[in-house]
């Protein structure tokens, strides 16, 4: 059956309109969960190593990709797109012994280089080029980190855009690397010793050949490598085998006297905290152990522990706990919670204690002493989002970035003694922001929550419900939903597009309680909250119905499948890229386990039955008329899998009413969940999405 299989995918076709999809083989599985029998007749999808999958993309790819390259404006809008991305980028910049480094990019290099120069201002030479390390420029940097003295520094690269990491040592003098190779590093960071002998890692054990990228990672470990010696004397600083989805970050503090281990379990929002002594062979103290909150490391001064926290406070406070005496009674409260504020982030540098607050999802800064008293209210150039503000105890200036949905990030040097800012570099970017407003809205969802939501369109706009508008969403984990820059969404208001992204129950704008409302069997409420948006900018007059589109990413490519499959007549267009789509299914590949704080499980009863009402893989209905469809996803996306993808795009092309409009998806090669993409796939892929909902939104040709 598998090799008539092979031969059906060039003779056989299934029509919708001019389009002729190849016919995807289903086969009798079935499920029975809680009593309950499903159907999954293409499971056969989700081993990306057969034959007949790989024939599938390959078929997938030649529909899509003929449709797409014949689409008016295609060709214009990726010469915008290039156009507008060519315009110099600079990271924010950092010193470690004397030294100073920074990312840049030219324009259109496929991935930033790292700089360094012995003078911030200083002539910079390069470090690190990712562009030169493959043909198609798919290898990126995930991480680095310089020792204290600024002469080694040890740096990820990950190839095609998957989590798996590999760590090498570079000599910053010559440029060349040392003889350390450590594989196999996923979800870590890297933190080197005071003296630069060696640094701390997180791994997962070597997958078994050809399951890289679908295996289930469980078994984390924080290994120490010791420089000069080769990775399999590396020394386990520490492991769990009794909770084999346990991971562990480990965080060198400045003063070099302690090892954070970071606990996490997934996705789940709260965690412990351990730690351990450098000095001699110190044991692990299981400090935060009891998974009551989320405590995140800020700093220490000596003993005492500064940790961001929503214990008592869902929109986080700042506590002290002095290690020599840790029992709860001791903690002492230094930044109180501003209810309904969240403090979104803290740093330290030069002393001071910088907090990042979310108001109403923008961004304002607070700068306190390490006692807790106020200091200074920051200046922020407008509405926009913040960050940065890190540094050194003895630092006397800091550096920060700001942006907003108009204005590329511009990075400003502040002065920590006086508190003054002054611009230290500004990209000049071909787009004119004052052709454009910015708003903020609240409407009501489906219960009767208000949620605010921004808009962003030329000034001037007409509200006749005539306008193409994009509603992008995400609602989940936690992640907070901010203003911030976008080549391709700054060349889909100049095309007379309509911006708007809310900010959904399930992040975190509001602290815990807003993600729990949209979390496990109240996930529905994100999905509510997003077709509510859609119906408030028809309302409003924006745009209608056949001029709307949603997109989303990941667990926003979760949202839109469900939203289009619950109100598949509210919206002309859809584009769900590496999405959640088969949610019975995604505890059964690599770190999809991890999402179960969020989603639920298949193994309760009464999350099973929830999961299964809004899964949109199996909410696909025969002969509905779904909007125009563009799936995307990569084969190396080993965060979620693009079985999902596959699974869901052979479902709705074979639900689709007759003549409806296209269904499409579309597969990139080499490339991941998002990081690291090289950039000329990015433009392309835009320019995808772009000329798409031209096509199907009715813009002028």
């Amino acid at each position: 059956m598998r090799a008539a299989f092979l031969l059906m995918l060039t003779t056989s076709s299934l029509s919708a309109g001019s389009l002729n999809y190849p016919q995807t083989h289903k086969e009798d599985v079935v499920d029975t969960l809680h009593g309950v029998r499903v159907a999954d007749p293409y499971r056969w999808l989700e081993d990306d190593n057969a034959e007949d999958t790989k024939a599938w993309v390959k078929e997938q790819n030649k529909v899509t990709f003929g449709y797409l390259e014949k689409l008016p404006r295609r060709e214009e809008i990726e010469a915008r797109l290039k156009e507008l991305w060519n315009y110099e980028r600079v990271g924010m910049p950092f010193e470690k012994g004397g030294r100073w480094f920074y990312s840049h990019n030219s324009g259109l290099q496929n991935q930033s280089v790292l700089m360094t120069a012995e003078a911030l201002e200083g002539k910079a030479s390069v470090l690190l080029d990712p562009n030169a390390m493959s043909k198609d420029g798919t290898t990126s940097l995930t991480d680095y980190e310089p020792t204290e003295d600024g002469k080694l520094m040890a740096y990820g690269v990950s190839e095609a855009g998957s989590d798996w990491t590999t760590l090498r040592v570079r000599d910053i003098a010559s440029g060349r690397d040392l003889d350390d190779v450590v594989k196999w590093v996923k979800f870590s960071g890297v933190s080197w010793l005071k003296d630069g002998s060696g640094f701390f890692y997180s791994r997962y054990d070597e997958p078994k050949p050809g399951a890289a990228l679908t295996a289930k990672n469980e078994f984390h470990k924080l290994c120490f490598h010791k420089l000069g010696t080769a990775q399999s004397e590396d020394k386990l600083v520490y492991e769990r085998k009794d909770e084999p989805k346990w991971g562990f970050g480990g965080h060198v503090t400045e003063d070099g006297g302690y090892l954070i281990i970071q606990v996490w379990l997934g996705t789940e929002p709260k965690n412990r905290v351990f730690y351990k002594k450098i000095a001699a062979d110190a044991p692990v103290v299981e400090l935060l152990h009891e998974n009551d909150a989320r405590y995140e490391f800020i700093d220490n001064d000596g003993p005492v522990f500064y940790f961001r926290t929503d214990l008592n406070a869902p929109c986080f406070q700042v506590i002290a706990i002095d290690v020599r005496k840790p029992q709860r009674g001791n903690w002492c409260i230094v930044i109180p919670e501003v209810p309904k504020v969240l403090l979104e982030d803290v740093s330290t540098v030069g002393g001071q204690m910088f907090c990042q607050y979310l108001r109403d999802a923008k961004t304002e800064v607070r700068c306190f002493d390490l006692d807790g008293k106020h200091v200074r209210d920051i200046q922020l150039p407008g509405i926009g989002s913040a960050g940065g503000f890190g540094g050194k105890r003895k630092d006397t200036q800091t550096f920060y970035n700001f942006t907003s949905f108009t204005e590329p990030g511009a990075i400003y040097r502040m002065d920590l003694k006086s508190g003054e800012s002054t611009l230290w570099r500004k990209p000049e970017v071909k787009f004119d922001g004052l052709a454009y407003e910015t708003k903020q809205v609240f409407y009501k969802s489906k219960d009767g929550t208000q949620v605010p939501m921004f808009i962003v369109h030329k000034k001037g706009l007409k509200l006749d419900g005539t306008n193409p508008t994009l509603l992008y969403g995400y609602g989940g984990f936690n992640i907070n939903m901010t203003p911030g820059f976008s080549v391709s969404r700054a060349v889909w208001v100049e095309m007379g597009g309509v911006f708007a992204m809310p900010n959904l129950r399930g992040g975190g704008e509001y602290g815990r309680e807003w993600h729990q409302a949209g979390i496990k069997l109240g996930k529905q409420n994100v999905f509510d909250d997003f077709i509510a948006a859609a119906e408030w900018l028809i309302a409003n007059k924006y745009t209608s119905s056949d001029k709307l589109a949603i997109q989303g990413g990941s667990n926003g490519g979760l949202l839109v499948g469900a939203c289009m499959t619950q109100r598949p007549e509210l919206y002309a267009a859809a584009l769900p890229a590496v999405g959640v789509l088969d949610m019975l299914r995604f505890e059964k590949f690599t770190i999809g386990w991890g999402w179960k704080s969020d989603y639920g499980t298949v193994e309760n009863k009464a999350e099973f039955k929830a999961l299964l009402k809004y899964s949109p893989y199996h909410n696909l209905k025969p002969g509905t008329r779904y909007p125009a469809t563009l799936v995307l996803t990569s084969d190396h996306d080993d965060r979620v899998v693009p079985a999902h993808s596959f699974k869901f795009a052979s479902r709705l092309q074979e639900c689709q009413a007759k003549g409806g409009p296209p269904t499409l998806i579309r597969i990139e090669t080499s490339a991941g969940h998002g990081a690291g993409t090289a950039l000329d796939k990015t433009i392309e892929k835009t320019a995808d999405e772009w000329a798409f909902l031209v096509k199907a939104l009715g813009m002028p040709n």
